[in-house]
């Protein structure tokens, strides 16, 4: 499996940016995904995950809740995060990741099976 991010950048604080994840070499809509961003001298962190095929299930950190959007477009093999109301804290590397299987969401990287690069978002004061 390979997972490609991309739409990262630079945006004011307020601002809004919105990620993209192209995935290729399985089934897209078979698995659970989720973005987990990783902020420099931190640990990665969980952001929000979606279902498998429908994508009617989401599960958000509180630190993004009513700010992020996750969506998905299994005909275009794409995972999406809209991100809104950026603030500096949310500057990080975000990576997308696919949880192999499901049904269940999860919400630690541990379960991730699979990882893309990484795009960076910064996010100024």
């Amino acid at each position: 499996v390979q997972l490609q991010a991309s739409g990262g950048g630079l945006v004011q604080a307020g601002g809004s940016l919105k990620l993209s994840c192209v995935a290729s070499g399985r089934t897209f809509g078979t698995d659970p995904m989720g973005w987990f961003r990783q902020a420099p001298g931190k640990e990665r962190e969980f952001v929000v995950a979606i279902n498998r095929w429908s994508g009617t299930i989401t599960r958000y950190a509180d630190s993004v809740k009513g700010r992020f959007t996750i969506s998905r477009d299994n005909a275009k093999n794409t995972l999406y995060l809209q991100m809104n109301s950026l603030k500096p804290e949310d500057t990080a590397v975000y990576y997308c990741a696919v949880q192999k299987g499901g049904p269940v969401v999860e919400t630690t990287a541990a379960r991730y099976d699979y990882w893309g690069q990484g795009t960076q978002v910064t996010v100024s004061s």
